[in-house]
């Protein structure tokens, strides 16, 4: 289950924003996960609570939005949604294609005070 190290890896970026604002506290934090990145939200929901156990996001509100998979088709320059990244082209069927969204994890936004 690698939604802990993901999980635990942005408590190590709050706690460095943190530090760098000079501010004394982390009240919410917004993160971009494409659908495409390979967590599964569940788990990342599950492993959260342990993670942030007497952290700086301890008691830091979470919201995270979701990225839907975009594509360009390479044969047909067609752009497409995806929803597994598999996904052949809906206009010519190839599965030659470049992801242009769905794949971020980042850390979109803390608030502090």
């Amino acid at each position: 289950m690698h939604e802990l190290s993901i999980a635990m890896g942005i408590v190590k970026i709050a706690r460095q924003e943190l530090k760098k604002s000079g501010a004394h506290k982390i009240l919410r934090i917004d993160l971009d996960i494409g659908k495409l990145a390979g967590i599964e939200f569940e788990a990342l929901d599950f492993v959260w609570p342990m993670a942030v156990k007497d952290t700086v996001l301890e008691t830091a509100e979470r919201r995270v939005n979701k990225i839907e998979g975009k594509a360009t088709c390479l044969e047909c320059d067609t752009e497409f949604a995806v929803k597994q990244v598999y996904d052949p082209c809906p206009e010519c069927n190839s599965y030659l294609k470049g992801i242009i969204q769905g794949k971020e994890l980042r850390v979109q936004a803390l608030e502090v005070e």
